[in-house]
């Protein structure tokens, strides 16, 4: 039986996977599927934060775990899916687009980690940045300059101080 402290790692746990499967459906091509396991990642995060909160089982470790999983489902998977949209006509603004994403991405998160718990979020959480991503992905596929463009615009955002409310 599993106890209900252990929920929210079995949900970011489910993050983290969601993040590597849609990698995986990016080297096969499917986009529309890389898109929905991020989409299901998020919900997944979200579900993890509110049962840790709601049944008092915050560690340290879920911390961690958490990042470590956010930044590989919402900062790779969505820049693996850019750097794949890009890759044959335009390579290197891709490989930029890629990196500049996870390091925004990944700066978003060690700043979160390190900041005490407000009312408001400083910068666009990497979650929503990488879902929406995602989501522009599918859209404006055949559009790369419409997706480079916003992909540097979320990244900015993401280590921006600008105040998001939580919700």
């Amino acid at each position: 039986m599993i106890e209900i402290n252990a929920l929210p790692n079995i949900c970011t746990g489910g993050n983290l996977l969601f993040g590597v499967l849609a990698i995986a459906a990016v080297f096969n091509h499917n986009y529309v599927l890389a898109t929905v396991l991020i989409i299901l990642a998020a919900i997944l995060d979200r579900l993890d934060g509110y049962l840790a909160r709601r049944y008092n089982s915050s560690s340290d470790f879920g911390r961690e775990l958490d990042s470590l999983a956010d930044l590989v489902s919402f900062g790779v998977a969505p820049s693996v899916m850019l750097y794949a949209a890009l890759a044959e006509k335009w390579h290197l603004l891709g490989l930029v687009g890629f990196a500049f994403f996870v390091l925004c991405g990944a700066f978003r998160l060690a700043r979160y980690n390190i900041s005490g718990s407000t009312d408001h979020f400083r910068g666009l959480p990497i979650t929503a940045g990488g879902t929406t991503l995602a989501i522009l992905m599918v859209l404006f596929f055949h559009n790369p300059p419409v997706i480079l463009v916003a992909s540097v615009i979320i990244a900015l955002a993401m280590i921006s101080s600008i105040p998001i409310p939580r919700i």
